[in-house]
Formats: structure tokens, sequence, C-alpha cells
């Protein structure tokens, strides 16, 4: 019976899988073929798609106000998120649940209201239709995610450490930079890829308030609204594997500092 089980559940998993990465993967392949529109019969290879996404200055400038904007959310929101979540972890006080469960609203919030929420708002202190107003924006949803990633380090660390350094002469300052910064840097790092994937994929909040200046995601929006052009395969090729590589790299930081903990607590145990 637990065969029967462990089988079926396995089966479900492989089904699951090559529903979500199936699709993906033909839209991969279909990147390469000759033909103009994608067809089950292959006929051939090129890469005309991929030079004449390169070769077009529209494209190369929309790709690069994705990457300045995902740089600029994942270092912003990485600082807030961080900050923030030291706060909440250092000290008590009213209202503390109340605050802490409003830094993870935003994501939960639908994309659309919370776009046309912040394009009103920039608008209205002159911020908005510019890549400035694009990075506040996605910065407003990615730190929801430092903080989780964060405070989830910080409820890891050894709470006496910071203590110890008090008692040794160091200031709060000192022991945040030599006590604390150390011990969170993983969960740093992590949070500095996975939000910028997050911001280099995300187009309903960027498509409210980027205005001329497009990301990627958008522009991807546009020429679909024209005619189906093969690019957009190369494009969206192109765009998931930038973002499944820093999603990876996320992971790998994340289980490298997990493994680390665990070596370190059967140390102290031994």
């Amino acid at each position: 019976m637990d065969r029967t089980i462990s089988l079926a559940l396995k089966f479900y998993s492989l089904l699951a899988f090559m529903f979500i990465f199936v699709p993906i993967i033909l839209f991969v392949v279909f990147s390469f073929g000759v033909d103009r529109y994608p067809s089950l019969v292959w006929r051939g290879g090129t890469l005309s798609w991929y030079r004449d996404v390169f070769a077009d200055p529209s494209i190369r400038s929309s790709f690069a106000n994705s990457v300045k904007v995902a740089i600029g959310v994942s270092l912003l929101s990485t600082f807030i998120g961080s900050t923030f979540a030291y706060f909440a972890n250092r000290w008590n006080f009213t209202g503390k649940s109340i605050f802490v469960a409003l830094a993870v609203v935003p994501p939960c919030i639908p994309l659309i209201v919370l776009g046309l929420s912040l394009s009103i708002f920039l608008n209205r202190i002159g911020l908005g239709n510019s890549l400035i107003a694009v990075i506040i924006s996605q910065t407003v949803i990615c730190s929801a995610f430092s903080v989780a990633i964060v405070r989830l380090r910080l409820t890891q660390m050894d709470q006496t450490l910071e203590q110890v350094a008090w008692n040794l002469g160091y200031s709060e300052w000192p022991t945040i930079v030599h006590v604390v910064l150390p011990q969170v840097a993983p969960a740093l790092v992590t949070s500095i890829f996975l939000t910028m994937a997050i911001s280099f994929d995300e187009f309903v909040v960027a498509w409210f308030v980027s205005g001329l200046d497009v990301t990627l995601p958008v522009k991807i929006y546009a020429m679909l609204g024209g005619d189906v052009s093969p690019k957009i395969n190369a494009i969206g090729s192109l765009a998931f594997g930038i973002s499944a590589t820093l999603i990876l790299i996320a992971q790998f930081v994340w289980e490298l500092n997990a493994k680390r903990a665990l070596r370190q607590n059967a140390w102290d145990q031994a």
C-alpha cells in the first residue's frame, strides 16, 4: 500500500513538473526554429532571431532599463527589508504583530490595484513615468520578500552573541557591523538575487508607472500587441534564463548557509 502511494505521488509530481516546464522547453526550442510561426514539424535551427534581438536598439534599451531597475530594486529592498527585519527582531513594542504584518502586505495586494495606486501617487509628487518610479514601485513589493528572508535568518541566529559583544565593550553599531552582519550575510546575498529576479520579471506595476522608459517585460507586451514576431520567443528565452539563473544562485547561497549552520550545530554539540 505504501509503495502504491509512493508511486502515485511520484507520478503526480512528474505530471506537475511536465505541466509547468514542457511549455517553457517548447518556448525555448521554438526560439531556435527557422519557422516564423511555431510548428511541431522541425524544419531546422537558426540563431537569426537572437541576432535580430541583439541588433534591435529598442530591445537593447529596454533590457538595459530592466538591468538598472533590477539592481536598484535589489539593493534598496534588501537594505530596507534587512533594517526592518532587524528592528522587528531586536525590539518588542505595542502593535508589533500588526507592524510586521503590514510589511508583508504589498505582494498580497492585486497588482493592478497596487500599480494604479502607485501611478497616481508618484505622478502627484512628480516622479511618475520614469525608471525612478519603477524602482520605487518594485521596491515596495520586493522589500516584503527581503523582510521574510532576513528575519528568518535572524531568528536562527544565537541571540546571546550581541549581548556578549556588548559585555566586551562593543557599542551597538560595531556590534551590528562585526557580529550581526557576518551572521546574516548569506541571507542578504540571497535577498539581493531573489529580489533582482522578481524585479526583472515584474510587468504589471512597471506597465503602470514606467512611461516611455519601458522595461523588458513591458517591451515584450508591446510587441505582442502588434505582429507576432519570432523574436518574442528569443527575448522570452533570454529573460527566463536570466531569471532562473538569479533564483538558482539565491537558492544555492541559502542552501550553502543552511549546511554550514548544520555543521556548526553538530560541532557545538560535539
